[in-house]
């Protein structure tokens, strides 16, 4: 069982662990072990509850298919177990993250004494450069 937080966890069975072979180098055990590890669980079928599973449907994340199932591969480590661990660790932060509330921004208004100053200095810096042109001579 994975403990999202006080109320929501993900039971056992809705993880589906397959152990497969790791890409790139890796020496003389590169094709004999496999120790990478492919997690697939699907949102639709999960007991999570439904703000959890609309939130994460919502997700732009990559790692989510149009089917609505969570796709890792865990390869970073040499051992099936470590990899195990890194997957599940990063399956329990992607549905932390989907379900924080962001602040709405407010946006911000400037003060007319702040607007004043920036014509102020506008028109000023205009003078001093319309004072670089050419002297007239008459």
């Amino acid at each position: 069982m994975i403990k999202i937080n006080n109320n929501v966890q993900i039971e056992d069975w809705e993880i589906e662990l397959n152990a497969i072979r790791a890409q790139g180098a890796g020496g003389q055990n590169v094709n004999k072990v496999s120790s990478s590890i492919h997690l697939r669980f699907d949102i639709k079928k999960s007991s999570l509850p439904t703000f959890y599973k609309e939130r994460l449907l919502q997700s732009p994340d990559h790692r989510i298919n149009k089917d609505g199932v969570i796709v890792i591969k865990a390869q970073q480590y040499r051992t099936q177990e470590k990899n195990r661990e890194d997957a599940i660790q990063r399956l329990r932060a992607l549905v932390r993250a989907a379900v924080v509330q962001l602040k709405k921004r407010r946006p911000t208004k400037l003060k007319n004494s702040a607007k004043q100053r920036r014509v102020d200095k506008k028109t000023r810096h205009g003078k001093i450069k319309a004072l670089r042109g050419k002297v007239k001579v008459s």
